[in-house]
């Protein structure tokens, strides 16, 4: 459905997108990666917001750089900086952007107010409303038009656990039939809902698979150990260190390297998280980039 190919987005010297080559269908797709890593300028790029310096963004074959029209018609995007207008209810909110994108049939309002369980706040203004309700409210203007490609930037930021638990089973039932792109630094919230990841790290793509696949690639990478201080701190130069805790007079350690890093190295199943440190640290290690 959509082809990124070569993409480059440069600022001045500085190369935000890097050479960037993706092929995404529907499901849901987290994009991971540090603060910088160019998570948000390669969504703007997609949403036609910002044009790339270089390379091609495809849409069923169609250029949406040549052509934005052809994605806007088709996207729905909630922005990391979702603001509400101050005098306005959630279902007015709704009113005055379904006018701006063509949707005319009332009903849509009341479905999407509904499928955000809102419903019953619907006349209430938006500006009371809690960062979880807002970021609902800004799932349900991105789903005026009924698009197929969603895309979603640090939805949960500043959302308490119980809303982010809601926001991320909203986003999750959404991509069972289109394309949800999410860009999220919290690897938690993405790891039980997407199909894919795409792991950015200053602009390169250096990984894009399951998180099944992300995990069991990176299985004989990290290892629990339970060291004397000394011991721990004479090996901590040397590898990742993921976790540290505290038992008795010893440390329990849970870390990355490539091969067992002393006698008393477990190796351990890693979480998603691990795994993506684990990653991170080898390409630091073998690839050159900057920790």
């Amino acid at each position: 459905m959509l082809s990124i190919q070569d993409l480059v987005k440069t600022f001045g010297d500085h190369r935000a997108i890097d050479g960037l080559n993706l092929e995404l269908g529907a499901g849901l797709v987290g994009l991971v990666g540090h603060n910088g890593a160019g998570k948000t300028t390669l969504m703007q790029m997609l949403a036609t917001i910002t044009r790339p310096s270089q390379g091609r963004l495809l849409l069923d074959g169609q250029d949406i750089v040549a052509r934005p029209e052809l994605m806007r018609r088709r996207l729905g995007y909630l922005p990391q900086d979702f603001g509400v207008y101050p005098q306005l209810t959630a279902r007015e909110f709704l009113q005055y952007f379904a006018a701006l994108k063509g949707v005319r049939d009332g009903r849509r309002i009341q479905q999407l107010l509904e499928l955000v369980n809102l419903h019953e706040h619907a006349d209430r203004l938006a500006t009371g409303f809690s960062g979880g309700m807002r970021q609902r409210l800004g799932i349900a203007q991105a789903l005026l038009n009924d698009p197929d490609v969603l895309i979603v930037d640090e939805p949960t930021a500043g959302l308490d656990p119980e809303e982010r638990l809601r926001f991320r089973q909203l986003l999750s039932e959404l991509g069972f039939s289109r394309l949800v792109i999410v860009s999220t630094h919290i690897v938690s919230d993405i790891e039980n809902m997407a199909t894919h990841l795409a792991i950015l790290r200053q602009g390169r793509l250096l990984a894009f698979s399951s998180p099944e696949a992300l995990v069991a690639a990176a299985e004989g990478q990290v290892w629990t150990a339970l060291l004397e201080p000394g011991h721990y701190e004479a090996l901590r130069r040397d590898v990742h260190v993921l976790q540290t805790q505290r038992q008795g007079r010893l440390i329990q350690v849970r870390m990355a390297h490539a091969e067992r890093p002393c006698a008393e190295a477990q190796a351990t199943l890693p979480s998603l998280e691990e795994a993506l440190m684990a990653q991170r640290y080898a390409d630091t290690r073998h690839l050159g980039l900057a920790a």
